[in-house]
């Protein structure tokens, strides 16, 4: 999955720290969104786009060839 959320973040001027707090996660879940280590859950995707008002698709999308291997 690809994601805007380093983007918006930077709109508001917020620290990774700052917007783990108002989302209730740490930092790390921050960051490792950030750098696509890790896909949130729908309920945080939701909390980010509220926090940034705005649609879950303006900052996630999919990518169906992201992450899968072929054998």
């Amino acid at each position: 999955m690809e994601n805007s959320l380093k983007v918006y973040r930077a709109r508001e001027d917020l620290t990774q720290g700052e917007l783990a707090e108002r989302v209730d996660v740490s930092r790390q879940t921050v960051n490792s969104i950030e750098t696509g280590r890790y896909d949130p859950s729908l309920e945080l995707a939701f909390k980010l786009a509220h926090e940034f008002g705005c649609n879950v698709e303006d900052i996630f999308e999919f990518d169906p060839d992201g992450d899968a291997t072929e054998d």
